[in-house]
């Protein structure tokens, strides 16, 4: 399991470096694009769905977080972006919250006309907030972990698509 904000979810195909983009069939970079799209979405969707409150996942109670999972082909078509979006039955982004958290306590905020903080008292302010507890806990990122784990068929899905782009 991944709870970090690197590069986890990131996919590279090594072997095509050297040609040029316009040396591929883009629709054939698409098609395989698409595939993979659907693949780890779909993965995603299952981690989230199967695994919810187990592993560090979410729970899924209505079910708008496995919804909004979807991919996106870049117009180039050499990029798929799968990632949870907003959807108009939410209020709120909250896959940002439960990847990221929350703590208790709200952030000092200013104070009113005339007052002022003694000197350091915003940091400690802001450091007893750090060191308190979780409101909502972080959650693990079952985004990256449905591309690890099917690392290796979209690996054998965009060599094939990009061997069959070049002829």
């Amino acid at each position: 399991m991944t709870n970090s904000a690197s590069i986890d979810g990131y996919l590279h195909v090594e072997g095509f470096e050297n040609f040029a983009r316009d040396a591929f069939d883009k629709r054939k970079i698409r098609a395989g694009m698409r595939k993979v799209g659907l693949l780890v979405a779909g993965r995603a969707q299952m981690n989230l769905a199967l695994g919810g409150g187990q592993d560090g996942y979410p729970t899924s109670r209505t079910g708008r977080t496995v919804e909004s999972i979807n991919f996106k082909v870049s117009r180039a078509g050499f990029l798929v972006r799968i990632s949870p979006t907003k959807t108009s039955a939410m209020k709120d982004f909250y896959p940002v919250y439960l990847h990221y958290g929350v703590k208790k306590g709200r952030r000092p905020g200013k104070l009113g006309p005339g007052r002022r903080r003694r000197k350091g008292e915003r940091a400690n302010l802001i450091a007893e907030r750090a060191a308190g507890e979780w409101r909502i806990k972080p959650r693990d990122n079952y985004m990256a972990d449905a591309l690890q784990d099917s690392a290796s068929q979209v690996q054998s899905i965009l060599s094939a698509a990009f061997a069959s782009a070049l002829g």
